[in-house]
């Protein structure tokens, strides 16, 4: 009995030789997940000059420059700037002084100088330009000396 179910098996086995084995196949699922994301990376810092007048002190004026930011983003994102917090000016300047910060964007996006937030809902690369202008009112000058102030851009 034993060498009768050997010699089926080895039978079997010299049948099985003379085929092609089945193939299979499997699906191999890959999911992901982009979140809304932007980076911002200062390309040039801004200057800004004073009026004939020394009424406006501004980025917009002859001489003056905007700020750079190069701004890459997945889209789903908002683009501002927020109020101007942080300024330096001299001792002689007591009088106050109005600060309006705005910006432009050109690549990807098109966005015309605001002061507002801006919807960005497709993904790309832009060069924004930041601007900022002080103001005085009345009979109010700028002062001679240095003037500094902080504009923060933020995509979120």
């Amino acid at each position: 009995m034993k060498s009768f179910g050997t010699a089926i098996g080895a039978t079997l086995l010299v049948a099985c030789m003379g085929q092609a084995a089945s193939a299979t196949t499997q699906n191999v699922i890959f999911n992901g997940t982009v979140s809304p994301t932007c980076t911002l990376v200062i390309a040039t810092n801004g200057t800004m000059t004073v009026s004939p007048d020394l009424q406006s002190l501004s980025s917009h004026n002859s001489g003056g420059s905007a700020g750079t930011v190069t701004l890459t983003t997945t889209g789903g994102v908002s683009l501002s700037v927020d109020p101007v917090t942080t300024t330096t000016v001299p001792s002689a300047d007591t009088t106050s002084t109005t600060w309006t910060p705005t910006y432009s964007a050109a690549g990807a996006h098109s966005i015309v100088e605001t002061g507002s937030a801006t919807a960005i809902t497709t993904p790309g690369a832009d060069l924004v330009s930041v601007n900022l202008a002080g103001t005085k009112s009345g009979s109010n000058r700028f002062s001679n000396g240095n003037y500094q102030a902080t504009v923060t851009l933020r995509c979120e």
